[in-house]
């Protein structure tokens, strides 16, 4: 049986049309996803008993549970979310100050390998749905307070483009959540191809993975670099304007020993320079089999400084969540429990 959730108005306009209703019913079930957030077709009230009838004989809503919520000491909370087919993803809630962050998912597992997270040693076991990116925003606890959302959870956002422009279609459209783009940020690693696609036809904020200036030694880190390197990754968001209110940030692995170096700052304020852009440093969170030492507070700050002298935005990101295993690299669902779905039709 198909589901609603994820749907975009023109999906559900072929919907209606499909089964000889008023196209109107396409904007009224819209609402009842999106604003009024129902659970089930029944809920539908102003649709007509004969329409949700027969919208029940092939569709559900699709609301799904999470199953386990781990509570981190620093208020961090990681959801653990069945997919439907087997398979779990994790999403990760960061309360701070005034803002109220949701980190989703894209994908189960990922297929991009980067030797320093957990999800990439998962391997890839699928792709998400658009219904299964909204759900994870609809079905955390604290959805109503939310103020902000970031692709970066597990998965390349770029690598399932077709459902995650359907999610962002929802999340920013008048008939859908109607956020602002710019509580919005995907992060990626720099998928070429559909990187284009999102630059012309989104305005989220972008974070880019970076993890190293130098080709050989980013390729060691994500085999991603052998098939679109850096370089041209650069090139092509040089083609487009982030000086106003769309940002475009990077994302800084600090591996002690390894990419902490100040020759490493000085080659990365070459790489991006006349780029209007944020730099984020993020301490490493070890994992199994990956044998490099996080870099230490001093070397970060040295690092911090360099950039800050060269005139780039340079922020060290606080650790959140590492105590549950919600950090930054540290997603996966691999050894997650196989109980039976909790799903809310």
């Amino acid at each position: 049986m198909e589901t609603l959730l994820g749907k975009t108005l023109g999906e559900l306009e072929s919907i209606v049309a499909e089964w000889k209703m008023p196209r109107f019913t396409a904007r009224q079930i819209a609402n009842w996803l999106y604003v009024k957030r129902v659970s089930s077709i029944d809920e539908m009230t102003n649709v007509s008993l004969a329409h949700r009838t027969l919208l029940k004989e092939r569709y559900r809503v699709g609301r799904i549970s999470y199953e386990q919520k781990q509570e981190s000491k620093d208020g961090t909370v990681k959801y653990l979310f069945p997919t439907g087919n087997g398979h779990y993803i994790e999403s990760v809630y960061i309360p701070d100050k005034e803002r109220a962050t949701l980190c989703v998912s894209s994908q189960v597992g990922c297929k991009m390998n980067c030797v320093f997270c957990m999800t990439g040693k998962q391997g890839f076991n699928g792709q998400l749905t658009s219904g299964d990116i909204i759900n994870q925003v609809l079905s955390v606890r604290e959805s109503e307070q939310l103020t902000n959302l970031v692709f970066m959870g597990m998965g390349e956002p770029l690598d399932n483009v077709n459902e995650l422009f359907k999610a962002l279609e929802i999340l920013t459209s008048e008939y859908g959540f109607a956020w602002s783009p710019k509580r919005i940020t995907v992060s990626t690693i720099g998928i070429l191809p559909s990187l284009k696609r999102f630059l012309e036809e989104s305005n989220v904020h972008l974070a880019v993975s970076l993890h190293s200036p130098f080709h050989e030694e980013r390729m060691s880190l994500m085999p991603v670099e052998k098939a679109y390197p850096i370089q041209q990754v650069l090139e092509m968001i040089r083609e487009y304007d982030f000086s106003h209110q769309r940002r475009v940030s990077f994302e800084y692995i600090l591996f002690g020993g390894l990419n902490d170096s100040i020759k490493h700052a000085a080659e990365l304020v070459k790489l991006i320079r006349n780029i209007p852009c944020r730099v984020n440093l993020i301490r490493y969170h070890q994992i199994p089999g990956m044998d490099i030492p996080a870099t230490d507070l001093k070397a970060m700050e040295q690092f911090q400084k360099s950039l800050n002298s060269k005139g780039i935005i340079c922020t060290i990101r606080a650790s959140r969540g590492e105590d549950i295993l919600a950090a930054c690299g540290m997603l996966s669902t691999v050894n997650s429990k196989q109980s039976p779905v909790n799903s809310k039709q």
